[in-house]
């Protein structure tokens, strides 16, 4: 099982419109060959704070993590469908920026 997280930074005037599309983003990358489940998250940058509520009002810092099944259904979704699901966005200009990061479970410890 692989992490894969994009971390959206979104200013206010974008949000809204954002936030929107996507959720049904979301819903079509689960949509994709080995994408199993995903996890839309509001980031605070202060750990003492919670996140603001999930309206979208001023600017939010989003991440998304999919739990993708392994590294062929993520390079298949690199080289079948990344470039298409990117384009399809709404045009937001420099409102919007991301980041992008694989994350490899290499050992789980519990309590």
């Amino acid at each position: 099982m692989l992490i894969y997280e994009v971390t959206l930074a979104v200013d206010g005037e974008a949000a809204p419109r954002y936030s929107s599309w996507l959720r049904e983003h979301i819903r079509e990358m689960l949509g994709l060959d080995g994408f199993e489940a995903a996890v839309w998250y509001a980031t605070s940058d202060d750990g003492e704070e919670a996140p603001p509520p999930d309206e979208p009002t001023g600017d939010r810092t989003w991440t998304v993590q999919y739990q993708v099944r392994d590294r062929d259904a993520l390079q298949a979704y690199f080289d079948e469908h990344a470039d298409d699901l990117r384009e399809a966005g709404p045009e937001h200009g420099d409102h919007v920026t991301a980041d992008r990061r694989i994350l490899e479970q290499k050992r789980l410890f519990q309590g």
